[in-house]
């Protein structure tokens, strides 16, 4: 695979962006307003979650340079603690972590669908996307870069459209919203229901890491990678607020409080009944680039678990073409599975705290190898260090109390996840130590070496 086809930097930061955005962006603001009726401190929500993911991107381009292998967490946790860490949280990834994301975002295009026609059956035409999806990244990695690159795009292009027609035609009803602070907004930004919607905000950010799962297959990823995670979460940061800003203007507050389908309200308002029924549809046909996205990266965790280690070799079988197939297969099954049994959104639930913490570990693990490894060689280092970190660490931190604290249950099980996740690591270990006793305890050799080549001298 390293003299396979590279995907650009456009493609890597489609990824970054189809992941990014999904279905949070048409449904959060209802619940927002329903507690927070003012629009300076709701877009303030979404200023703040940019700023929290843009951190993190930003440490992540640190590690992805300074260690560049693909895998993500996985990886990393591999090589800045111990293997068994990295290893429960590539088994996060590998089980559910894609492949729950992946379903969600399917259900909700064949949901839209059915909405816009009700003889479409949502759970057929949910099916029908995963599977056609998974065998077209199946053919190359060439033919998945292009399918990304041109439903990234579309959707781009909708959202801006959005933008564009709520804020500068002169159809709809403008309402008298104030995006400046006013009094009381002080009160509602300390309040309780602010901090409940930074969490929910958090998730609609959810996957600004998305390139570091496939550094092997970006052209140039110590200079690549960290530019695809900035260029990504800045778009998408710029995108959401704009978005949000559109929703408050054109559309009255009664009418979105509480609503889960702000989407559809507000393209009603913007372009008429007939021209919501398309923005549905158009919205619709954006999930197609975020299905895309999961069934192209999370593959690519498994294969690098397959490398590392004997006992799941399999997972790393890739066809002619460099393609993971026995992982993508995987994953499109388990995907499939969730599906027919409906139990996806349950699966987002409880991994919600693990998912969290792994990307705590990871940004930690930043000022360890600054403390424990200064010589190493970084490409790329972090702007604002140490700043920028310990921003993405506070907000991060807060958000696993929160979770904890509200489900409690559901964080148990996402740890119970983990923990099935490091017996399967000792199982794994054990079988290596039977065919080579001398290595059984020792770092993988993939994960274990890391010589970048000399600074980018555009990189700071």
């Amino acid at each position: 695979m390293e003299n396979g086809p590279r995907i650009s930097l456009w493609t890597a930061t489609a990824i970054v962006v189809a992941n990014m955005v999904g279905t949070g962006v048409f449904t959060s603001l209802g619940f927002q307003v329903a507690d927070i009726p003012s629009a300076f401190p709701v877009l303030l929500l979404w200023v703040v979650g940019g700023v929290a993911a843009l951190c993190g991107a930003l440490s992540y381009g640190e590690l992805a340079a300074a260690l560049p292998r693909s895998g993500g967490e996985y990886h990393f946790l591999s090589r800045i603690y111990h293997p068994a860490i990295g290893f429960m949280a590539g088994w996060l990834s590998v089980t559910v972590g894609f492949a729950a994301p992946a379903a969600l975002a399917a259900m909700a295009f064949g949901t839209y669908l059915h909405g816009l026609d009700a003889r479409v059956p949502a759970l057929d035409v949910s099916l029908a996307l995963v599977w056609i999806v998974s065998l077209i990244h199946l053919v190359s990695i060439r033919q998945g870069s292009r399918f990304q690159n041109i439903f990234t795009a579309f959707k781009l292009l909708l959202l801006l459209a959005l933008i564009f027609a709520g804020s500068l035609l002169p159809g709809g009803n403008p309402q008298a919203v104030n995006f400046f602070p006013v009094h009381g907004d002080a009160a509602l930004i300390l309040s309780s229901p602010f901090a409940v919607s930074l969490v929910y905000v958090m998730y609609a950010y959810s996957g600004w890491n998305a390139a570091t799962y496939i550094v092997h297959e970006i052209d140039q990823p110590q200079r690549n990678v960290p530019r695809a995670l900035l260029l990504g979460t800045v778009l998408v940061s710029l995108l959401y607020v704009g978005v949000n800003a559109v929703f408050l203007r054109t559309t009255p507050l009664p009418k979105l409080s509480g609503q889960l389908e702000v989407g559809l309200i507000a393209g009603r308002e913007i372009f008429g009944e007939a021209g919501g029924r398309i923005m549905g549809g158009l919205i619709c046909f954006g999930l197609i680039s975020s299905v895309s996205a999961m069934v192209w990266v999370g593959p690519r965790v498994a294969q690098t678990m397959g490398q590392d280690f004997r006992a799941l070799r399999w997972l790393a079988r890739c066809t002619r073409a460099g393609v993971p197939a026995v992982a993508s297969a995987g994953q499109l099954l388990i995907t499939t599975a969730l599906l027919l049994t409906a139990t996806f959104q349950a699966a987002l639930v409880y991994i919600q705290f693990s998912l969290i913490l792994s990307s705590f570990l990871t940004v930690l693990g930043v000022l360890i190898l600054r403390w424990r490894e200064p010589q190493l060689p970084r490409p790329y280092r972090v702007w604002g260090y140490p700043v920028t970190p310990f921003i993405f660490l506070i907000i991060s931190g807060y958000m696993l109390v929160f979770i904890c604290r509200r489900q409690p249950w559901e964080s148990l099980a996402g740890v119970g996840t983990l923990l099935l996740g490091l017996v399967v690591y000792f199982v794994c270990r054990n079988f290596a130590s039977e065919k080579n006793p001398s290595t059984a305890h020792e770092l993988p050799a993939a994960v274990a070496s890391s010589s970048p080549p000399p600074s980018d001298p555009l990189a700071r």
